[in-house]
């Protein structure tokens, strides 16, 4: 396996920081769904540009598409779009730090579900990061009064393992986007899949924008600086992420993102948005970190 997927994943993992950085601001301003689609839409434009220019620098040696395509990236779109809207909910429903690592609970959920469904086998490790993980998300999700104050304080528990399982969905509908074009050109089949996905996410979300929730749409217009920072971030790291799917599998990439953004969504939602964490959930986002790092190396092992 090519090593280059490692730095393109590291580089991901600090844009797509900044990216959800810029729509949390959003959010309040244009809605989850305003705040979105500006990954989308300020970022195609961008996306495009990358196109062209890894086409000029380093062009396919062929170029055809396979039908798996067709069939992985429209999935993929609409399980990013419902990822995206989740994880932004994840932190304004807690921290933006918290409901960041959240979202890594896919890995070891992933795990277990082909266990139940699939004939899969864990080892000891697999078995422990699960359990790991699962304490981490209790212990960092727990409402501050007790259950006497009801479910709502795992809201953002729950919207995390949705942001999770959708991003789980979409990163192999990608990786299979790009091996279903061209896999010796990883950047090219990665810029083109990134183009063609954030084409139908604009066309499709902001359609329903307009007719439904106009007023979102009038909002990121009118924050046009952090709509085109969020755009350019989230573009540039689309494409550092697609390339890296297409040389290692998801659950690598997933993993080192995780390592990545954790304890930088903590210290830029210290530093920007004057969160703080107290130790339990400190400890319990440290718990899903690790718990997601023990089931990925389980898996490693096996293969």
């Amino acid at each position: 396996m090519a090593l280059s997927w490692i730095p393109l994943a590291l580089v991901a993992g600090f844009l797509q920081i900044l990216r959800n950085a810029a729509q949390r601001g959003l959010s309040d301003q244009a809605g989850p769904w305003g705040a979105t689609l500006v990954r989308f839409l300020y970022g195609l434009p961008f996306a495009a540009l990358f196109l062209v220019l890894v086409a000029w620098l380093a062009p396919p040696s062929h170029f055809a598409i396979k039908p798996a395509f067709w069939i992985a990236a429209p999935i993929g779109a609409t399980a990013q779009v419902c990822a995206t809207a989740a994880l932004i909910q994840a932190m304004r429903a807690s921290s933006f730090g918290l409901g960041s690592t959240f979202q890594h609970m896919s890995l070891p959920l992933a795990a277990l579900v082909g266990v139940l469904f699939l004939g899969d086998h864990l080892g000891p490790w697999g078995w422990l990061g699960i359990l790991v993980a699962t304490g981490g998300l209790i212990l960092a999700s727990w409402p501050r009064q007790g259950l006497a104050g009801g479910l709502s304080g795992f809201k953002a528990g729950l919207y995390g393992l949705a942001s999770g399982a959708c991003f789980a969905v979409s990163a192999n509908c990608y990786r299979l986007c790009g091996l279903a074009i061209d896999p010796s050109a990883p950047l090219f089949s990665a810029t083109f899949t990134l183009v063609c996905v954030q084409g139908l996410q604009s066309a499709v979300l902001g359609g329903i924008l307009l007719v439904v929730d106009r007023p979102a749409l009038q909002a990121l217009a009118a924050e046009g600086r952090a709509s085109w920072s969020a755009g350019l971030a989230g573009a540039a790291a689309s494409a550092c992420w697609f390339a890296a799917l297409t040389l290692a599998p998801a659950a690598l990439v997933r993993a080192l993102n995780a390592l990545v953004e954790a304890p930088t969504a903590t210290l830029l939602g210290w530093i920007r948005f004057k969160e703080t964490i107290d130790l339990r959930r400190g400890l319990g986002s440290a718990l899903i970190v690790v718990g997601v790092i023990a089931t990925v190396l389980s898996q490693l092992t096996r293969s």
